[in-house]
């Protein structure tokens, strides 16, 4: 894992390149729990952000088709969390209709309804998928 120090300009951040497997998501949602810890989030913030890695980084491995992912937690303002994966794959994320009998294709619809808002932005050799939260900072 990295911890990127924060340089005038700059927002504090965390991240570790996973193996596209299971066995990786609990280390994604240890990124989140550590990064809210050392920036003194609030123990909300810390739960809605590791739902929501495990959520991003679960269909990065389902869908990416890469060996590897980047998972990433980062503070963009004093107020917000954002948790991001990128991974090699140029497909775009759907939010689809399921049944109530479907056994997955629920997680977008899962992280739709806990962040403030997310996306995808493509990068040259993949994307990156994200989603924001709002946190208490100070005495709020």
């Amino acid at each position: 894992m990295t911890n990127e120090r924060v340089s005038p300009g700059q927002y504090p951040r965390q991240s570790a390149t996973l193996a596209s497997e299971t066995a990786s998501v609990p280390m994604a949602r240890q990124i989140v729990r550590e990064a809210c810890a050392e920036w003194g989030m609030d123990q909300d913030a810390a739960e809605t952000g590791t739902l929501l890695i495990s959520e991003i980084v679960t269909n990065a491995f389902r869908h990416g088709h890469s060996h590897s992912v980047r998972a990433i937690a980062e503070q963009p303002r004093p107020d917000r969390l954002r948790v991001a994966v990128v991974d090699k794959s140029r497909r775009m994320p759907e939010l689809r209709i399921v049944g109530p009998d479907a056994i997955g294709g629920r997680g977008l619809h899962l992280i739709d309804a806990l962040s403030d808002r997310w996306g995808t932005d493509l990068l040259p050799w993949g994307k990156r998928v994200w989603a924001e939260i709002a946190i208490k900072v100070g005495n709020q």
